[in-house]
């Protein structure tokens, strides 16, 4: 896929001072829940109504969703408050009870992303649609799975094109529902900079607390709008209670968030930048040496290992290594996240080269 400046085109035709804003309920409950929402939220930054109508959910016998009553309600929400609408798709007959109901934006989730096949049949039903289509990224970190997703609904001609970012499943020990690993977001962006790029604050967060932080962060690296979970009552939600906040407090975060300058051309900022970045270039030099020679001990402990017929993971080794570096970061300012996840990658290169020896 080649980039393509118009891909942005829709996202200027907002004509917005600040990021685009989707808000709206986790999910459609009545019609009175829709409008009293889309009612609190109109005449604020919210562009676009959010709600979902059919909800995939990890397990049967939870709340599935509405279904397509939901989306007279969207029909209603819009020719109230002249707010646009948006709901998910996770098929062709999602799409095309969609268009029927003339939505304006439609998603398809983190589940639907995670299969070629969802996605091109999704692609195929919108083929050559003027309505906005949003791919949220796959549950598991998989950055060729997300590009190709946006591929697939490129090459079925759809002119208007966005991702949503709303982090990746994990296993480890995490203060987020997904982490956000927000390099793979800036992976994407350079891949593809010229496709919008939200951020979903509610389910990288999983909890209302978090919120705000996740989304100054998005903005801080130039993301292009928030989808936010929004509820009367959140509380009381049929699904994804804790990650929903009142339209209220989603007013006053708006008040609170900072957006930053996309660039600065001051010439005594240029240059302290400069500066600040060539130490940086030497010191991730000196990073990447160090790192060499770390990797020729580790080879010279893999031949130590196969001489001797020792497996390569030393378990009690590790977790010594783990533990001193925790310490020795949070003294140097660093988080136990981020420490873990260096010495993770470290620590799995070192078993490779080890593993490498001993095949040989």
């Amino acid at each position: 896929m080649k980039n393509n400046k118009n891909l942005r085109l829709w996202l200027d035709d907002f004509n917005l001072s600040h990021p685009l804003v989707i808000a709206g309920p986790c999910s459609a409950e009545t019609e009175d829940q829709m409008l009293n929402i889309a009612n609190q939220l109109k005449d604020t930054d919210v562009s676009v109504f959010r709600a979902g109508i059919w909800k995939p959910r990890t397990r049967p016998g939870m709340f599935e969703g509405v279904g397509a009553i939901g989306l007279k309600w969207l029909k209603r929400v819009k020719d109230e408050t002249g707010l646009l609408t948006s709901t998910e798709v996770a098929n062709a007959n999602h799409v095309n009870l969609a268009l029927e109901n003339d939505v304006d934006i439609l998603w398809i989730g983190a589940r639907s992303a995670v299969s070629p096949f969802i996605v091109q049949e999704i692609a195929d039903s919108l083929r050559g649609t003027d309505k906005i289509v949003l791919l949220k990224n796959p549950v598991n970190p998989d950055l060729s799975l997300w590009f190709g997703g946006v591929e697939r609904l490129y090459s079925a001609d759809i002119k208007k094109i966005g991702v949503i970012h709303r982090g990746f499943s994990t296993s480890s020990k995490s203060k987020f529902r997904n982490n956000p690993e927000w390099q793979i977001a800036i992976e994407f962006q350079n891949k593809f900079p010229d496709i919008p790029l939200i951020c979903d604050p509610s389910h990288i967060c999983g909890r209302r607390d978090l919120i705000h932080d996740v989304s100054q962060k998005s903005l801080d690296l130039n993301f292009d709008g928030l989808m936010i979970e929004t509820h009367v009552d959140p509380d009381s939600a049929w699904s994804d209670a804790a990650q929903q906040i009142t339209p209220s407090t989603l007013i006053q975060l708006m008040k609170e968030l900072k957006i930053r300058r996309g660039n600065f051309q001051e010439e005594d900022y240029i240059k302290k930048l400069s500066k600040y970045r060539a130490k940086i270039d030497m010191i991730d030099n000196d990073l990447v040496e160090i790192l060499g020679k770390r990797m020729n001990l580790s080879d010279k402990i893999g031949k130590l290992k196969k001489d001797k017929n020792v497996a390569v993971l030393q378990s009690k080794r590790w977790n010594e290594i783990l533990g001193k570096m925790i310490l020795e970061g949070k003294d140097n300012g660093l988080s136990e996240e981020f420490v873990l996840q260096i010495f993770k990658a470290i620590h799995q290169e070192s078993i490779n080269h080890q593993n490498k020896i001993l095949k040989n």
